[in-house]
């Protein structure tokens, strides 16, 4: 006797699981917890299956049929409706595994463990969130190139050039991975160079002039802020490193006694380590902050809770907050103020300039060379530019 909607809907659970008819094959499954499964029982081959065809009441008794009557047709063919939906539902996960949000997390991921720079990884996370919403549900082998421009538009119209020239750049990558491990044939990406406008490249800010300076570094002083970030403040000027470098110093990088900061490769944006040699100022700050965050791993740590770097903005909201736009002076531009004033010195040479602001040198013979023969004077010359910078500061104008 067929089955009823009131019959399903009424049907008890026991202690065991139960079938109750309906016809052609097709029953429902009672289970002790209370849920009821649709199933069909047929032959394929000379052996009995079941196949399942979902759950009540997500499927109603006349969907049931429907998908049932479907099943048959296929049987009548000789398919075997089990391996059909099995292959379906591989090709619906392989389908998952190829859509660009999990390649090009799979893709960072990998450049992660392969020691990329923990910016570079962060930054290539952030540039797939902005990805993700446009694309990161489509299969990385069915990109158009239109679709992939449209996605950097929204972020292009927002007056971010910068920003969608870097998503394409990381697209691009990615679909270039996919190709690499056979799940596209080709990147969409690379046929959008010079679709989008060209950012105008905009230098940091920094102060120049002796006089500016110095008047900086009196600000600095009277910094009335948290004590962490004024010695952060007190030591960017002495060690010509970017931000990031700075903020994420490590105690275990730091040997006061030798008077060096070992940088490791990992931090550099060269990916070389960085040695950098620790003035009497210098020492006198960390020794400061030692007697702070000696307990914590970073030198300037987050106090609360203490786990993590300074923030990325400390330094620049810092800056802002002694009257500073970001048009007259950035973090970054402690890099800048050395790299102009050093060099007008005349008094060094401009390889062991080079070597302090950690710029590259592409002959790895000629930078081997480099870093063994210029210590001595970037030792002295780090010496000099504190002492110089001290009588920069009290040299106040009249």
């Amino acid at each position: 006797m067929p089955l009823t909607d009131k019959a399903v809907q009424s049907a008890k659970a026991g202690p065991k699981p139960r079938k109750i008819a309906d016809e052609k094959g097709l029953f429902v499954l009672v289970q002790p917890s209370g849920g009821k499964l649709w199933r069909l029982k047929y032959r394929h081959l000379g052996k009995e299956k079941k196949l399942s065809l979902g759950r009540y009441p997500e499927v109603s008794l006349k969907e049931a049929r429907e998908r049932r009557d479907a099943a048959r047709k296929i049987i009548a063919d000789g398919i075997d409706p089990s391996q059909t939906a099995r292959a379906a539902k591989i090709a619906a996960v392989q389908r998952e595994a190829m859509t660009f949000k999990l390649v090009a997390t799979e893709y960072i991921d990998k450049i992660e463990a392969e020691g990329r720079a923990a910016v570079t990884v962060s930054k290539s996370r952030w540039l797939l969130t902005l990805l993700e919403p446009s694309i990161g549900h489509l299969a990385v082998d069915a990109i158009t190139p239109a679709e992939l421009l449209a996605a950097l538009r929204k972020v292009e119209r927002k007056g971010h050039l910068e920003t969608a020239r870097r998503m394409r750049s990381l697209a691009s990558r990615v679909f270039r991975y996919a190709v690499a491990t056979s799940r596209a044939a080709g990147d969409p990406a690379s046929v959008l160079q010079g679709a989008l406008t060209a950012p105008v490249v905009k230098h940091h800010a920094a102060l120049i002039e002796p006089a500016k300076v110095g008047a900086l570094l009196r600000a600095i002083d009277g910094y009335d802020g948290q004590p962490m970030t004024k010695l952060a403040l007190k030591l960017a000027p002495l060690v010509h490193l970017r931000p990031i470098e700075l903020r994420t110093a490590k105690w275990n990088e730091i040997d006061i006694e030798q008077a060096i900061w070992r940088i490791p490769a990992s931090k550099m944006k060269m990916r070389k380590m960085h040695h950098v040699p620790l003035c009497k100022q210098a020492l006198s700050i960390l020794k400061e902050a030692k007697s702070l965050t000696s307990r914590f791993e970073y030198v300037f740590s987050s106090l609360y809770p203490g786990t993590r770097p300074m923030s990325e903005n400390t330094l620049n909201a810092a800056l802002r907050r002694l009257g500073y736009s970001g048009d007259e002076m950035t973090s970054h531009g402690f890099k800048s103020i050395a790299s102009t004033l050093l060099n007008e010195s005349g008094l060094w040479s401009s390889d062991a300039i080079e070597r302090a602001l950690a710029h590259n040198d592409r002959d790895t013979v000629r930078a081997a060379y480099h870093r063994g023969q210029h210590w001595d004077e970037r030792v002295r010359m780090a010496q000099w530019w504190a002492d110089y910078l001290d009588g920069l500061r009290s040299s106040i104008p009249t």
